[in-house]
């Protein structure tokens, strides 16, 4: 059994992580839920991903941005289950100091690369609906790379200085950390200095990205709108609107949860802790689970391809 009282160092060479406080009775039945939305995702996320990769007229704009969201999501994933089911199966609390730095780099990077490329993919709807003639000669391959890697290195740039400033603080009240991973401001708050720089550089960097990322989505589906609204036709209305269902509902799976759990974590002293942390946990298990659900239900061409893949497969 883990000891959680605290003691006396400076520099820890693990951090002990609480799992879910107040719920370390029900840790072996919540796991059942979180196992299995890890397995929907590794399984959808691959089969999504196998066939963009094999079926050729799925080779446009859209489905290259749905491919690096996939590996976004598989990352996301298996950044934390591992170290969740640990604790929830094995008792095992322990991870090392730079191992929580990792991890905690790896969540909230790629969290925000994830946000960058729904901003790509609703950039891939305006184009397609505003300007559809324009469409393959402004998203070629190349601009197609180029904003994936513009995604990533945007938060490589943005989320590095956080483990080097996490390394300078004192530690020497407790390394017990009331969290199932390594989340940023759980880890910060055990810090035995002046956190005011991290926090208000997190916040910074999370109303920057989030507040560019939503206006951005907000205007491209404000022209969206302008110019189905316009269209003739109430058929070509609904069809061209429904494009555009499956990434509004990616939308709401992956910015809901996270500005919740971003709220009730800052400014909200009321809500349990264990609540707050089943919301975090939920951020970054549903949206991976969902996407290739939404994906393969809403998106005609995929569809079709897992149903042909499948009915391939039994016979």
């Amino acid at each position: 059994m883990v000891d959680f009282n605290s003691s006396a160092f400076t520099n820890p060479s693990t951090f002990i992580l609480m799992g879910i406080p107040g719920l370390e009775d029900f840790h072996i039945w919540i796991s059942i839920p979180f196992c299995s939305m890890h397995v929907i995702a590794l399984i959808g996320n691959i089969v999504i991903l196998f066939i963009i990769k094999t079926v050729t007229v799925l080779h446009e704009p859209m489905f290259y941005f749905l491919s690096m969201l996939v590996i976004t999501d598989l990352i996301l994933s298996t950044s934390t289950l591992p170290t969740m089911l640990s604790i929830f199966w094995f008792n095992y609390h322990e991870i090392s100091f730079h191992a929580c730095l990792t991890q905690m780099f790896f969540i909230h990077a790629f969290s925000g690369v994830e946000s960058g490329l729904l901003v790509a993919m609703a950039l891939d709807r305006y184009v397609a609906i505003c300007n559809p003639l324009r469409h393959s000669s402004i998203l070629t391959n190349v601009v197609v790379a180029q904003i994936g890697i513009v995604a990533l290195l945007r938060e490589l740039v943005l989320m590095t200085p956080h483990p080097f400033l996490l390394r300078r603080w004192p530690y020497c009240q407790t390394n017990v950390v009331p969290h199932t991973y390594c989340e940023h401001m759980a880890v910060v708050k055990l810090a035995c200095a002046d956190i005011s720089v991290n926090s208000l550089y997190s916040l910074a960097v999370i109303v920057l990205i989030l507040g560019t990322d939503v206006t951005c989505i907000s205007l491209s589906y404000i022209h969206i709108l302008h110019t189905v609204l316009s269209h003739p036709s109430k058929d070509a209305r609904l069809k061209t609107l429904s494009t555009c269902g499956s990434h509004v509902c990616v939308i709401l799976t992956f910015y809901i949860p996270a500005l919740f759990s971003f709220l009730t974590h800052r400014f909200s002293r009321h809500i349990p802790l264990h609540t707050h942390i089943l919301v975090a946990n939920t951020y970054l298990l549903v949206p991976p689970a969902l996407n290739p659900i939404i994906y393969g239900m809403r998106t005609k061409q995929i569809r079709e391809c897992v149903i042909q893949l499948f009915m391939t497969k039994i016979s």
